[in-house]
């Protein structure tokens, strides 16, 4: 499965210029490019992009102490650990935007003059 890099950013919850960034500061984010030279994020990729969003936005690290921290750890349990977790979170909260866009939608009803 494959996700461009507006999905992949949307799925993180940030902009596709983020992702761009951190490319730049985090040698091992290297997505694939299709033969149009989009940037296609597979499942691996996303994991470690959720891995860097969490240790930016949730550790409170910096960007240097971010890239001292993924080279202390490694591609050790830890990471796959951490990724994992943060792969299914961020599903859920994709799931749960929809959802909750959906219930708004549905409360509005269908002649209200809003929609």
């Amino acid at each position: 499965m494959y996700y461009t890099i507006g999905e992949a950013a949307k799925m993180v919850g940030v902009k596709p210029s983020v992702l761009r960034f951190w490319e730049t500061e985090f040698p091992f984010l290297r997505p694939r490019k299709n033969r149009a030279g989009n940037r296609v994020y597979q499942p691996a990729d996303l994991k470690r992009v959720l891995l860097v969003h969490r240790l930016l936005h949730k550790e409170g690290f910096t960007i240097a102490g971010a890239r001292r921290r993924l080279e202390a750890i490694g591609e050790s349990d830890e990471v796959e650990i951490w990724a994992e977790a943060l792969s299914a979170k961020a599903v859920l909260d994709s799931i749960r935007v929809d959802i909750t866009e959906l219930a708004r939608l549905l409360e509005r009803g269908p002649g209200d003059g809003r929609g």
